[in-house]
């Protein structure tokens, strides 16, 4: 059997959304996060958390990338009762019993995206139309024998002229003023 773990591959999870994931945390979409709320009123980070964000559990924080990996019959069933346990005191489910009926749901959902091989990695793209909320899924692939690493690397330059004055970031997008 296969499940989705968060997976950090850098701190941008920690910028993106209000509250990111624990880097291994049993992951589900976590699409019904919005469910009481109009999408295309979204802005910053719930934006973000929407688009392209996968619920970890037991954080309740989000996680831009999933990692499928190998789980047991144990581990689905803990993951449900967490699942069930936080809709009743994070999302106000009426009960137990209704909160494990949907988190059977939304596990299963999560195990149906896990057809790719363990270790691959899943991004979501979420989008609102017509007042349906639409999910697309993606995997990423590595290249043969390349292990997870970082989403972005740095490198040493040698050589290079250091840039004039200091360096705003916040200023870089607006074009150079003329002297």
């Amino acid at each position: 059997m296969k499940l989705l773990r968060t997976i950090a591959l850098d701190s941008s999870d920690t910028f993106v959304f209000d509250g990111a994931a624990a880097s291994g945390d049993w992951a589900v979409s976590g699409a019904f996060r919005f469910c009481d709320r109009d999408p295309t009123k979204l802005s910053g980070k719930d934006r973000s958390a929407f688009r392209s964000g996968f619920l970890g559990v037991q954080s309740w924080g989000w996680s831009t990338l999933v990692q499928i990996v190998h789980a047991t019959e144990d581990d689905r069933r803990t993951l449900v009762e967490l699942l069930a346990r936080q809709l009743v005191e994070r999302f106000g489910a009426p009960d137990l019993a209704t909160a494990h009926f949907a988190a059977e749901e939304e596990v299963a959902f999560a195990q149906s995206l896990c057809a790719h091989p363990v270790s691959a990695l899943i991004a979501v793209h979420r989008s609102a139309s017509d007042g349906e909320v639409r999910e697309s899924f993606r995997r990423l692939q590595l290249r043969e024998g390349q292990p997870h690493g970082k989403a972005f690397s740095f490198m040493q330059v040698e050589d290079d002229t250091a840039p004039e004055g200091n360096l705003n970031l916040a200023n870089m997008s607006e074009e150079p003023q003329r002297r």
